[in-house]
């Protein structure tokens, strides 16, 4: 069976260490932890691309190289069908999660996200799975602190991690990285019984 992860977020360096990439970072631990070869570059669906067999699976981790809200021309010309999509997994950053949080979920709409957004749209269907990584910081009494308005939540988003938030993301990217393993290994109707 083929499974592909996309890890979402923003290509160029200025990028690499801010919230909107958390699902590149998770998928770069993944990675790591599952001895996946070196990303290569392919042209033809503008992302950067790791193959690997485990078990019996093919999974296919896939990096989209051209920005968030068109992330979906990369992922679409590897999902042929609604099974394809069925066993696609989508990581990325959730401002409507506590920092550190996390939680798997599917066939639902992209909650704002605009690189879901461009996901649903390229692929027609909301069915393929994801792993939303909270990145919103909260109060001493642990309710949400989001940004107020768009300009000030764009800001947040591909604003530079502080200290402690890299801290707190360096910790739930690994549990990510299990996450997802466990999806792979039990399915997501059970991965998010376990999990949420």
């Amino acid at each position: 069976m083929k499974y592909i992860i996309v890890g979402l977020g923003n290509p160029g360096e200025e990028y690499v260490d801010t919230r909107h990439n958390t699902g590149r970072m998770a998928l770069e631990v993944f990675r790591k932890k599952n001895n996946f070869p070196e990303w290569k570059r392919d042209n033809a669906i503008k992302a950067l691309v790791s193959k690997n067999i485990m078990g019996k699976d093919q999974i296919i981790l896939v990096e989209p190289d051209n920005f968030m809200n068109v992330s979906g021309k990369s992922v679409a010309p590897l999902v042929k069908n609604k099974k394809d999509a069925e066993r696609t997994i989508v990581v990325y950053d959730d401002i409507d999660l506590p920092l550190g949080a996390m939680k798997i979920s599917f066939n639902r709409s992209s909650g704002g996200h605009k690189g879901l957004e461009s996901i649903i749209k390229a692929l027609k269907t909301p069915a393929f799975a994801r792993l939303r990584i909270g990145i919103c910081p909260t109060t001493l009494s642990s309710k949400l602190r989001k940004p107020k308005d768009e300009k000030a939540l764009l800001d947040f988003i591909i604003g530079p991690l502080k200290n402690s938030e890299i801290d707190a993301l360096k910790k739930v990217t690994k549990k990510g990285a299990d996450v997802l393993n466990l999806i792979l290994t039990k399915g997501r109707e059970r991965a998010t019984g376990e999990v949420n």
